[in-house]
C-alpha cells in the first residue's frame, strides 16, 4: 500500500514522525513538495543550528555529512526517527521516498494534505538549504 503525502506547509517534525511510523508498519511512503516543508521558530536560530552541523563536518570519508538539498535533509530527519541501525529500520527507510516537486506519475493521485497555512515564525526547507550553500 502506498501513501502519498503533500508536504506543503507541513511542520517537518510532525511530518517526519508520521512518515516514520507508517513506514515501520510496512507502508510505502512518498512525500512530495519537500521544498515547502517548514521548520517553526526564528530563522536566525534555525540557520545557526544547521550551519553549526554543517561546519562540524567530520572526517571526509566517514561523516557526518549534512546534505544541502531539501528532500535529502527531510529524509535524514525521518531516519533519525527510525532505528536505522537495525534491519527493520533500514527496510523502513527504504520504503520512504521524498521529492522536491510532484513527479508525473503522482500528478492525479489522491494525496494526504499534511499542513495548512501557518502564521508566525518559520522557514521553509528550500530557503534553509539556499542559506546553507
Amino acid at each position: 500500500m502506498e501513501v502519498l503525502i503533500d508536504g506543503k506547509n507541513a511542520v517537518m517534525g510532525r511530518l517526519s514522525s508520521y512518515a516514520a511510523k507508517q513506514a515501520m508498519l510496512g507502508k510505502e511512503i512518498v512525500i512530495i513538495n519537500s521544498n515547502d516543508v517548514i521548520i517553526t521558530g526564528r530563522k536566525e536560530d534555525i540557520f545557526q543550528k544547521y550551519s553549526e552541523l554543517v561546519k562540524k563536518g567530520g572526517y571526509s570519508q566517514k561523516g557526518p555529512k549534512i546534505t544541502r538539498t531539501p528532500e535529502r535533509l527531510l529524509k535524514r530527519v525521518i531516519r533519525g526517527m527510525l532505528s536505522h541501525k537495525q534491519e527493520r529500520g533500514v527496510e523502513a527507510l527504504g520504503r520512504i521516498k521524498c521529492y522536491n516537486e510532484t513527479p508525473e506519475q503522482y500528478k492525479d493521485s489522491k494525496k494526504i494534505v499534511a499542513g495548512k497555512e501557518k502564521h508566525g515564525k518559520y522557514i521553509t526547507l528550500k530557503e534553509l538549504c539556499r542559506l546553507l550553500k
